[in-house]
């Protein structure tokens, strides 16, 4: 699937074109990654946070107010049907938004001592994505808020795509995201809880890796011979990159 990078007003840019964005994996991840030139966007129903695409108690309590005498009735249940359902139609690919390593991260998404960050930065993650695709992709750092008291903006079917809930903040999280609508019905709808699923549980996104990746980091405590066999991948696949050892867990100074 190929995806052109497009804006969106949901969207939170960075004010640095270059700030530095880091994508933790393992070794497999990686090498999927080298040998198809494709990122993988997970159906946003799938990403494992149960929150995902959905909007504030605030917003439930606060719509009839809101929206008094602007809507009929029955619209506020239809709306609420639509955002659960919408789900399944956007896919999802994320980042962490920082000028640093983060220690946390490299054990949540790495399990052992055979792990690979990729660090590019906004602009690149802008630029690696087919100029000429039909299909359109947005990126966006993501808003946390307080899911009990604060109202998650609403007007865009993308807002809650942008906003998570305050507990997942040490993520700081860029995500690029891509819709694609079902097919309408005889009268010209979109029913989105009865349209067929478009992606399965994700879908590989071309990119072009050359552009997309910075430089390549491995675990703080990998040994010498997966950095070998890193190197090895990269120079199969004829990337002029060299993998740098995170140093994290240099030994400090007294």
């Amino acid at each position: 699937m190929q995806a052109k990078y497009s804006d969106n007003v949901a969207c939170l840019k960075p004010t640095n074109e270059d700030a530095k964005i880091w994508r933790y994996m393992n070794f497999t991840k990686f090498v999927s990654l080298l040998d198809k030139n494709a990122v993988f966007f997970c159906r946003s129903d799938k990403l494992g946070d149960p929150f995902e695409g959905s909007y504030s108690q605030a917003n439930i309590r606060r719509r009839p107010i809101v929206y008094q005498n602007k809507i009929p009735s029955g619209a506020l249940r239809t709306f609420s049907v639509t955002a659960e359902e919408i789900r399944r139609f956007i896919i999802i690919n994320c980042w962490s938004l920082s000028e640093c390593e983060s220690a946390a991260l490299w054990k949540l998404y790495t399990k052992n001592n055979e792990g690979i960050a990729i660090q590019s930065t906004f602009k690149r993650l802008k630029q690696c994505f087919a100029s000429t695709a039909t299909e359109h992709v947005f990126i966006s750092k993501v808003k946390y808020i307080n899911y009990k008291r604060d109202w998650l903006p609403e007007g865009s079917l993308f807002f809650p795509f942008v906003h998570k809930r305050e507990s997942f903040e040490h993520e700081h999280e860029l995500r690029a995201f891509i819709m694609k609508h079902p097919k309408p019905q005889e009268n010209g709808k979109i029913n989105f809880k009865t349209a067929p699923n478009v992606f399965g549980n994700g879908e590989f996104v071309d990119v072009d890796l050359n552009t997309l990746i910075e430089k390549v980091f491995i675990s703080p405590d990998a040994q010498d011979w997966f950095k070998d066999l890193v190197t090895s991948a990269l120079q199969k696949y004829k990337y002029r990159i060299t993998p740098v050892r995170s140093d994290l867990n240099d030994a400090p100074v007294y």
